[in-house]
Parts: structure tokens; C-alpha cells; sequence
């Protein structure tokens, strides 16, 4: 048999070989994701589930609203209010994130070797435990009875408690709290790998610490920043369990709000398209990390 043939008989074993993972991922990954766009694209039931009528109703209602006595089209605020939040919160999450876990990763990684495996296993405990209960902790420190108000009113700093519990500063902290590691392990991984005689190179040019720190250690470190940004915003923008708990229903983010329409909203399609633009989103991100990625590393 020729070169060629046997190129070609390995490419063909190769793709029978790799068939059931591709069935897997077209009917356990694909699969559920074409249902949620086809139900966008229907009509609400009567009750509950959809009616097998093409409609666009439920993508114009994700932006817009119409009266139901005169049928005037206006924005739908409580919509556009509940994605911005969710928005709003995930970036701050995100850049909460970053300015602290940059310092720790750098902490970390600027150890003894022998060392450092100690500090990354303090920093995965929190992975252990479930993410409700780590929310439920959340809530013990900054509810009006809880540790951080007993604290400031013990030292007499404040008179009365300050109300933290069900406002979007209680979700910022505890999403904050839940993500922290997932922006700290990419962070220290680029740093573990940065070349510190840069630094000293830097120095000797009589560079300042913050040019040092613009122009030498960011840039280097981009691609760790990057995924640490993606890993922390994507779960942010669609949490359900932290907003649910600390945000006690009254401060929704899109990821609550999917689960009320299909839910006691009992609107199928809304919540189908809201999950929609949920994951566009989260492609868009994919995707800006992929070209980031990509041009730090053009051969692939």
C-alpha cells in the first residue's frame, strides 16, 4: 500500500475512532441547545410548555413591550433593567476579581517551590464545598446580625447595622467571593511562567514600578488575565444560586429571571430566548479569548 493509502486509512480509523465523542457531544451538548433556540422561535401554551406555531413574540418581548389597551410598542424596562444588572454585576465581579486575586497569584507564585503547593491548595479548599453553602456563609458574615455588623458595632465604628443582605452589593461580594479562585489559578499559571530577570532588565533602564508593572509584567501576562476574565464574567453573568440568596428575589439577574419564565411565569419561549441571548454572550466571550489567545500564539 502506498504513503498515501496509509494516510488515508489512518485518517478514516481516526474519525471512526472519535465518532461516539461526536455523537456524545451532537446529542448531549447540541442537542438540548437546538431545542432551547427552536422553542424561542414558538408560540407560549395556553398553560405551560409551547404551541408548535411560529412566532417571534418571545424575541420581540426580550427588548420591547406592548400596552394592552392601545398596543403602543415601548422598551421593556424591566427587562433591559434585569440584563444590565446582570451585566453591571458581572463586570464589577470581574474586576473585583482581578484586583485581588493579581496580587495573590503574584504571592503565590513568587514563593519558594516548595511552598507554592501549599498556598494553591489553600486557594482550591473553597472548591470543596458546595456552592450553596459557601453563599450561605456569605450571608452569616454581612446579614444585620452577622459578623461583619457585630465587629463595627463592637468597636463602636457604626451605631446601628448596616443593611448589606438582599441589595446588589451583597451579590457583588458573595460572586466575588465564589470566583475569586477561578481568576487566581490562570493568573498564577502566566506568572509561574514570567521570566523576573525582565524585571531586573527594567530597573536597570531606571523604569518606575508602574511602568514596570504597564509595560513588562501585564502585557506578559495577558493571556492568564484574559482567561481569568472569561472564567470569572461567564459564570457571573448567568448565577443563580448566589442572586438567589443573597439578592432575596427582589435584586434578579438574568440567570433568575430564565428560571421564572420557565417557571411561574410559565412563558417557555421568553425564557427560551432570554437563554438565547445568554448564550451569545458567552460565545462572544469565547470568542475575544480565542483571538487573544491567537495572537500570542499564531502557530496555534
Amino acid at each position: 500500500m502506498s504513503a498515501l493509502g496509509k494516510g488515508r486509512s489512518k485518517g478514516s480509523n481516526g474519525w471512526l475512532l472519535s465518532m461516539p465523542a461526536l455523537l456524545l457531544l451532537l446529542v448531549a451538548a447540541s442537542g438540548p441547545l437546538l431545542i432551547v433556540v427552536t422553542y424561542s422561535f414558538l408560540e407560549k401554551g395556553d398553560y405551560s410548555g409551547v404551541r408548535w406555531i411560529f412566532s417571534g413574540d418571545a424575541w420581540f418581548r426580550v427588548l420591547f413591550q406592548k400596552d394592552i389597551f392601545d398596543g403602543t410598542v415601548s422598551l421593556a424596562d424591566a427587562n433591559l433593567s434585569i440584563i444590565w444588572r446582570s451585566v453591571k454585576l458581572s463586570l464589577s465581579t470581574t474586576v473585583i476579581a482581578f484586583v485581588l486575586g493579581l496580587p495573590t497569584a503574584w504571592f503565590i507564585a513568587t514563593r519558594p517551590p516548595k511552598y507554592r503547593a501549599f498556598w494553591l491548595f489553600l486557594i482550591t479548599i473553597p472548591f470543596w464545598t458546595n456552592l450553596l453553602i459557601r453563599t450561605f456563609a456569605i450571608m452569616e458574615v454581612i446579614r444585620n446580625q452577622g459578623l461583619l455588623n457585630t465587629f463595627l458595632i463592637h468597636y463602636g465604628l457604626i451605631s446601628e447595622p448596616i443593611q448589606i443582605l438582599y441589595t446588589d452589593t451583597a451579590v457583588l461580594i458573595g460572586m466575588a467571593y465564589v470566583y475569586l479562585p477561578l481568576m487566581v489559578l490562570p493568573l498564577f499559571a502566566a506568572i509561574d511562567r514570567f521570566d523576573f530577570r525582565l524585571i531586573e532588565a527594567g530597573y536597570d533602564l531606571y523604569a518606575s514600578r508602574l511602568q514596570i508593572l504597564r509595560r513588562v509584567i501585564l502585557p506578559i501576562i495577558r493571556p492568564g488575565i484574559v482567561a481569568g476574565c472569561i472564567l470569572v464574567f461567564i459564570p457571573s453573568l448567568g448565577a443563580y444560586v448566589t442572586p438567589r440568596v443573597l439578592g432575596g428575589g427582589k435584586n434578579m439577574m438574568i440567570g433568575n429571571f430564565i428560571e421564572l419564565q420557565f417557571g411561574q411565569g410559565q412563558n417557555w419561549p421568553l425564557g427560551a430566548a432570554l437563554s438565547t441571548v445568554l448564550l451569545v454572550v458567552v460565545l462572544g466571550s469565547l470568542l475575544i479569548y480565542t483571538r487573544v489567545s491567537s495572537r500570542e500564539d499564531p502557530h496555534g
